[in-house]
């Protein structure tokens, strides 16, 4: 449990105070529908950004104010919380489950890193493309949580030779440390279902303006910009920052190895996971094929993956033993949470565009002609990517992309120019071991410190402010 700490003790009581003082003030701020949402949404901030609760029950307070306040009727808040895309995430967690279940997920990655071999940097990068490979379909948090045993497992070789632990020895392993956070950082922006943020920005827009940006339409951007990210921030850690000056590590082939074959060989059950993951990904891929070849039914990406969820349950390893991939039992384990907060989230989206706040965002940045579309979204991109650092990029994702949105609408410039690359910001928390799970995770391995963190990160924050820029400027308007 979470210490209860000062900053939390503030956060729980200046939340719902401001709330009550907003609302009960003599004079309207703007008038009285926008000022019940931005007092339930300035409650909902504070409470975010000081963890004073769980995020997540955070996230409920629309459901339980919003019909309260006249803001919406109960049925149409409560329905955000089922929005198709917390199905669509659902789904995704249902599949990451049943990988991690049948230890597919882990079998993978050690096939990775017995095929980039022995040498120092050859095995720093086969952390990254494994846990980045990973992140894609599952967790960032439970790709990070698979590697960190098996790489603690070969820095001890080091450890443990004749030489010492001496300095080349410590930036390899502080370089395969940063490589697993960050490769589950970066692999997580390839897929719509990679990381929350991505999912909580394209329900909005669905929701609110009918957009909707296909799974496969967004690897086509998503995975080549992981993939240039990812070739940077492994020559900035090996060659830049932390050089091993290592050969060969031996029996690290050897440690990998071991790991493999205490799997055992491949399972019924992750044949039976296999296929279905590999049936979702290739359906996700060929969507829009798929409804032209069988026009009479009409698919969706949450269609896809409610599906997929569905055959986790009911496709069977061993019928006569009624042995199954998942059974309901495993859903114990899902991050239930998560799925609250996008409802939450959208909600909160709901309110504020109905309020007619977005709109009169929108009016006021109309009225200021000398701006430039490309300043304003370098700004974003730069205040979203260093303010992630700080706080969950979930929410703050929640917070800030209808604000974009209304920017966008105000300035009369290409909404999704503006909006993916500050989506996408949120994931590019590199500098500091608070601002994603898996960078807490590797710096309490020992093996990391915060200034050496911040002294690769914050060099690999600007390099993603400019790769974001160049993808809103040149990739958006071609792929949406």
């Amino acid at each position: 449990m979470k210490e209860f700490t000062l900053s939390r003790k503030i956060g729980f009581i200046i939340g719902p105070l401001l709330y009550i003082l907003l609302l009960a003030a003599p004079v309207e701020l703007i008038n009285p529908a926008i000022d019940k949402v931005i007092a339930v949404a300035l409650w909902m901030i504070i409470w975010w950004v000081t963890e004073a609760v769980s995020i997540s029950v955070t996230a409920l307070i629309p459901l339980a104010l919003f019909p309260l306040l006249g803001i919406g009727d109960i049925k149409e808040v409560a329905s955000n919380y089922a929005n198709p895309i917390v199905y669509l995430f659902f789904g995704g967690f249902v599949i990451a489950l049943a990988l991690e279940k049948v230890n597919l997920h882990k079998r993978i990655a050690l096939s990775i890193l017995k095929i980039t071999g022995t040498k120092a940097n050859g095995i720093i990068l086969g952390f990254m493309i494994a846990t980045g490979l990973m992140s894609m379909w599952i967790s960032n948090t439970a790709s990070t949580v698979v590697m960190l045993p098996i790489a603690v497992s070969v820095i001890q070789l080091l450890i443990d030779d004749e030489d010492g632990f001496t300095k080349n020895d410590r930036n390899f392993a502080l370089s395969i440390m940063l490589g697993i956070a960050f490769g589950a950082n970066i692999g997580g922006m390839a897929t719509l279902i990679g990381t929350p943020p991505n999912s909580v920005m394209l329900a909005f827009l669905n929701e609110s303006y009918n957009i909707d940006i296909g799974f496969f339409q967004w690897m086509k951007m998503g995975v080549p910009f992981s993939i240039i990210l990812m070739i940077i921030t492994y020559f900035m850690i090996t060659r830049v920052f932390y050089k091993n000056n290592l050969g060969t590590i031996g029996k690290s082939g050897n440690i990998i190895q071991t790991e493999l074959d205490k799997l055992g060989p491949v399972s019924k059950g992750e044949k039976v996971v296999l296929a279905i993951f590999l049936i979702t990904a290739i359906s996700w891929m060929l969507r829009s094929y798929l409804n032209q070849l069988l026009p009479e039914i009409t698919l969706t990406d949450t269609t896809i993956s409610v599906i997929a969820a569905l055959l986790m349950f009911i496709v069977p390893i061993d019928y006569k033993k009624g042995s199954f991939p998942l059974n309901w039992e495993d859903t114990s384990r899902l991050p239930w949470g998560i799925l609250i907060l996008f409802g939450g989230g959208l909600a909160l989206a709901s309110g504020l565009a109905q309020s007619g706040f977005i709109d009169m965002i929108g009016s006021y940045i109309s009225q200021q002609e000398d701006w430039s579309m490309w300043v304003v979204t370098a700004v974003l991109i730069f205040l979203m990517l260093f303010m992630t650092e700080l706080m969950s990029n979930v929410a703050l994702v929640t917070i800030l992309v209808p604000l974009v949105v209304g920017i966008a609408i105000g300035m009369d410039v290409p909404m999704l120019q503006m909006v993916i690359p500050v989506t996408l910001a949120s994931s590019c928390a590199f500098m500091l071991p608070m601002a994603t799970p898996p960078n807490a995770i590797v710096f309490a391995s020992g093996h990391v410190r915060v200034n050496q963190m911040a002294r690769v990160g914050v060099f690999l924050n600007l390099i993603s402010v400019g790769l974001l820029f160049a993808l809103a400027y040149y990739v958006v308007p071609v792929l949406f």
